[in-house]
């Protein structure tokens, strides 16, 4: 069976924060079972279309996936189960955040299946957080993660901000060294970065631009402090055991995250919910974001399916059931394939390796990107060893710049 990845969307939160541009709002327990159930429904269609597909990761974001009653979450997972070959060793992740979780809740995920947690700490500055928007403080952080240590999860990822309003690197060090002392598995630390359409970009929009400008800002940390919390971040969790994978995320080592990883190496995924993307055989399509128009959608699109008498190839949703729910659907041209195999595969570490893209392209990479790479082998960005090709240390610090590059 082929391997599918398996991303499913629930959009609601208790609060969306002031800096978030997620698909994502507050809702009404009415509106979440209505939104459920049309999930559900989408689920089952696909079960029914990719039933030679072996599902390898499930991640369930948002939003606040934990929001969600635990009945209505288990309805999902268990709907998941039945509608879906599921590998034996999937890798099952729920995005949660502190303050929605019980301990019922955990026992019950796991029991369902769900093996891995991404818990949204932030910051372990209470300042910082109230700043942000978010509901919970440190406290509720760590009562959170230590019943999620009891309830027997053995892999956790924490979520870490830098680059926040008034934020010193001092302060974001007290941050870093509280969640190294906590040992998770994995760590995502990401920088702020101000987003049109949020709270934030009203807030601090001129600073945003005096910081790109390199200017130094009223507010936002100056490039050089958010450099020097980026090099922090780096160092402190490689003394901590950690590998840093991929520009923004670290893992003890065994503890990547295998969902993201196909993301990464543009592997098949199928995303379920509203506005979810999905790729499959490079074609890519996008569900509406209009709330109303994907439950109707959904209320239709099970009745239309069918039964094939023989389990599908993996290939492209039919069109004639689903276009409705889909606001996009864009085949891959092969030059667009090439640009996502090198921009999205040199966020790795490890980078990326010729013989796969012999494989996916029949050509050699020399053939297409002979120049790009010899051009940033020079400026010491790129390095090219035993076969692979991955960004220096310098090259990650510049890695927009040296991504680009493979973009026409």
């Amino acid at each position: 069976m082929k391997n599918l990845e398996l991303y499913v969307h629930t959009p609601f939160c208790v609060r969306k924060c002031e800096y978030c541009d997620f698909l994502s709002f507050p809702a009404d327990e009415k509106t979440q079972e209505a939104y459920v159930e049309a999930l559900l429904q989408e689920i089952r269609y696909y079960g029914t279309q990719l039933r030679d597909c072996e599902i390898s990761t499930v991640y369930i974001g948002g939003g606040t996936p934990s929001w969600l009653s635990q009945e209505l979450m288990l309805a999902i997972l268990d709907t998941i189960g039945s509608s879906f070959q599921i590998n034996k060793n999937v890798e099952a992740t729920i995005e949660c955040n502190p303050g929605t979780l019980t301990k019922s809740k955990l026992l019950a995920y796991r029991e369902a299946g769900v093996n891995r947690l991404s818990i949204g700490l932030q910051s372990a500055n209470n300042e910082e957080l109230k700043r942000l928007g978010r509901i919970h403080t440190f406290e509720q952080f760590m009562k959170t993660y230590e019943m999620a240590r009891n309830a027997g999860y053995g892999n956790i990822n924490i979520d870490l901000m830098s680059g926040l309003p008034y934020q010193k690197v001092e302060d974001y060090l007290r941050s870093l060294q509280s969640v190294i002392r906590i040992r998770p598995e994995h760590v995502s630390a990401y920088s702020l970065i101000i987003e049109k359409g949020t709270p934030f970009y009203e807030k601090y929009k001129f600073d945003a631009v005096k910081q790109e400008a390199g200017m130094k800002p009223d507010i936002l940390p100056d490039e050089n402090e958010t450099y020097r919390m980026i090099k922090l971040t780096q160092q402190l969790l490689a003394e901590a055991g950690y590998e840093q994978y991929e520009i923004s995320n670290f893992a003890r080592p065994g503890y990547g995250c295998r969902h993201n990883i196909g993301y990464w190496t543009r592997e098949n995924y199928l995303g379920v919910g509203l506005g979810a993307a999905s790729l499959i055989d490079n074609v890519r399509y996008s569900n509406t974001r209009d709330l109303y128009k994907y439950i109707e959608e959904c209320s239709n699109i099970y009745k239309m399916s069918y039964e094939p008498s023989e389990p599908t190839q993996l290939s492209a949703p039919k069109p004639e059931y689903i276009t409705n729910l889909h606001a996009s659907v864009e085949p891959i041209t092969k030059q667009a394939q090439m640009e996502e195999f090198m921009f999205l595969g040199l966020r790795m570490t490890e980078g990326v390796t010729r013989a796969r893209f012999e494989e996916c392209f029949s050509m050699p990479i020399e053939a297409v990107y002979r120049e790009k790479i010899e051009q940033l082998k020079a400026e010491e960005l790129l390095i090219v060893k035993e076969g692979r090709i991955a960004l220096t240390d310098k090259g990650l610090d510049l890695s927009n710049y040296a991504m680009a590059k493979f973009l026409r």
